[in-house]
């Protein structure tokens, strides 16, 4: 990995709806500027159709992205460790920097399915805008 280049991790449980999202969108948003990682603390079998449907409405696809745990040595290299929601819990090494990010979530207001999606990939957007302007400004 290149040090010069800012790089985050985004970690959710299953690595099939947040953490993705929270990556297709970083990766979008930043191209090659940051090294862009994804991962689960117990990860899934497949994303979340309708997380990846959500991305595909702002012309990001992240198809070919399958949920996987995550990488110790990673983790190790990363600069900074993004937690999605409140169910995942990440023991990062000394030094690396973990933030928990607590994502809106519809469902407790009685919105599922897409509109559901779609308001949480709107969240997350806001919040990966935030983190790629703090890293930019750093490196």
């Amino acid at each position: 990995m290149n040090t010069s280049t800012p790089s985050v991790l985004f970690v959710c449980v299953k690595n099939a709806g947040k953490s993705q999202m929270a990556a297709g969108l970083m990766r979008d948003r930043a191209g090659d500027t940051v090294d862009v990682h994804s991962a689960g603390t117990r990860p899934g079998t497949s994303l979340n159709a309708l997380a990846a449907e959500s991305l595909a409405e702002v012309g990001i696809d992240v198809s070919s992205e399958r949920p996987k745990p995550i990488d110790p040595d990673l983790l190790r290299r990363v600069d900074r460790v993004i937690v999605l929601g409140r169910e995942a819990h990440v023991d990062a090494p000394e030094g690396v920097t973990v933030e928990t990010w607590v994502t809106d979530e519809p469902s407790e207001r009685g919105i599922d399915g897409i509109e559901r999606m779609r308001l949480v990939r709107d969240d997350i957007a806001r919040r990966v805008d935030k983190l790629l302007s703090d890293l930019m400004s750093r490196s």
